[in-house]
């Protein structure tokens, strides 16, 4: 679609920042929020934007596969890494567990656990973990994503900022090779900065394939994480970051 001036500014911010709002672009332009309303709205009928709750977000690159087929995606390796991260995690601890299939691999793999507290914005592993009668679930609440069965907005994030956790667990849909975790939702991504503050110990579970996707919004580095659980050995400049950082690499491959 033709675009305006002020529109491919909008759009260039968007790709920078993740999302923009209204009253923050009708400042910045000089012009009034209805102007601004209309701008997205016709950026979101060509398909350039999607709108959310008083802005917009890039269509997600920027879109995500479906969940059933990342399901079946490195089903083997997922299954390897979850079982590695759960061998990190004592039982009687208490921990973050976000959105994502590797994720739920990780909540299959603490079946075994007693005494957990699990606070997650992810139903499927939410539904998972209820099989154990030892682990205590706590739901998130927020906005549910259909197509995925996660809970994200403001209630996602507020009630994870009620609690400090052991451990957070964490998945990401790309790695680059820079060592950015990188998402497909801003909303999502605010859950998972919470997660990230409010946990004594993170903890990324993320195969080797991540490095051959691309994803528009950065969650945070691996140099800020604790434990990096993956299914093959890194190439050496990410090894080299995680040495630096002191983020420890457990590598753990299929079959195991």
């Amino acid at each position: 679609m033709p675009i305006t001036p002020r529109q491919s500014d909008i759009l260039e911010r968007a790709r920078t920042e993740g999302r923009v709002m209204v009253e923050d672009l009708a400042s910045r332009f000089g012009v009034t929020v209805q102007t601004i309303r209309r701008d997205l709205t016709e950026m979101c009928e060509g398909r350039l934007l999607e709108r959310i709750h008083g802005g917009a977000v890039l269509p997600s690159g920027i879109t995500n596969i479906g969940y059933e087929d990342r399901r079946r995606l490195n089903a083997d390796a997922k299954e390897a890494m979850a079982r590695a991260a759960a061998a990190e995690i004592p039982h009687g601890a208490s921990l973050f567990l976000n959105i994502g299939t590797t994720t739920e691999a990780v909540a299959r793999a603490l079946q075994g656990h007693s005494g957990l507290m699990v606070v997650t914005n992810n139903m499927n592993a939410a539904q998972i973990l209820a099989a154990n009668p030892s682990c205590e679930v706590v739901l998130t609440g927020g906005a549910l994503r259909r197509a995925d069965g996660g809970l994200v907005g403001d209630l996602a994030v507020q009630t994870i900022l009620q609690f400090k956790v052991d451990i957070a667990v964490i998945g990401a849909s790309a790695l680059d090779g820079a060592g950015d975790l990188l998402d497909f939702d801003i909303q999502e991504v605010r859950v998972a900065h919470a997660i990230l503050q409010q946990a004594r110990q993170s903890i990324l579970v993320a195969d080797q394939g991540k490095l051959a996707r691309a994803a528009p919004v950065r969650i945070t580095s691996l140099g800020a994480l604790d434990m990096w659980v993956t299914d093959a050995a890194p190439a050496a400049d990410l090894a080299a970051l995680c040495h630096e950082a002191g983020t420890a690499i457990r590598v753990a491959p299929r079959g195991q």
